[in-house]
């Protein structure tokens, strides 16, 4: 059995538990994951912790957590910032970050990815893929064949079709993709329902313009 520390206790934390919970269900004894509780600071507890109704306690925040050897932490943010500054810290504790994926997620027996990544349900990664470390992938998220991904990714119900490049630190929107052959530099952020279909360099934002307009036609 894993034993594992969360960090986060907002809406994140709570899917990933979740997911874990599932997970269990599925699982032999050996296989499954004990939660031991988790770390956050104080001011986000107040709107988080009690909200969610976990079970295991909170047990400390980043600045006074000491890493044990039979223990891993789960990196449950979605802010990146957030997450590279969370990245740094466990680091520099020489913590174990841990990596979860779901059960239900296709991919090869062999596939060349890093530590710490969390892949949610019905996720799909590819074979001849690339995976970094540190990436988010919420559920329905995929990386296709011949993809490499960096570090430290946000990818919410999003997709890269084949032979994309992305780099690091990029936060994915909802239902966004990006097409094949396209390259995603660094500290991006590309908004939900985005298609990405030219190359992407660092620090940039890509959003539709605003001459959208919905409408909403009633049945007759």
């Amino acid at each position: 059995m894993r034993n594992v520390i969360i960090l986060g206790t907002g809406g994140c934390a709570a899917e990933v538990t979740f997911f874990i919970e599932d997970y269990n269900l599925k699982m032999h004894e050996d296989e499954k994951i004990n939660i031991l509780g988790y770390i956050d600071y104080a001011d986000h507890l107040k709107d988080n912790y009690d909200k969610y109704n976990f079970e295991a306690p909170v047990l400390c925040d980043i600045d006074s957590y000491e890493p044990k050897a039979d223990e891993e932490v789960l990196i449950a943010v979605m802010n990146i910032k957030f997450r590279e500054e969370m990245i740094k810290a466990l680091k520099d504790k020489q913590a174990k970050i841990g990596s979860f994926i779901h059960h239900t997620v296709v991919m090869p027996q062999k596939l060349e990815i890093g530590e710490g990544n969390i892949v949610a349900p019905y996720c799909i990664l590819e074979k001849h893929a690339i995976i970094g470390s540190y990436n988010l992938l919420t559920s329905y998220s995929f990386i296709s064949h011949d993809c490499i991904v960096g570090d430290n990714n946000f990818f919410s119900f999003a997709g890269v079709a084949g032979n994309v490049n992305v780099g690091n630190n990029n936060y994915f929107g909802l239902r966004s993709l990006v097409i094949p052959g396209i390259k995603v530099g660094n500290n991006n952020v590309v908004q939900a329902g985005m298609v990405v279909d030219k190359n992407v360099k660092d620090d940039t934002t890509v959003f539709y313009r605003f001459k959208e307009k919905i409408m909403a036609i009633p049945k007759v």
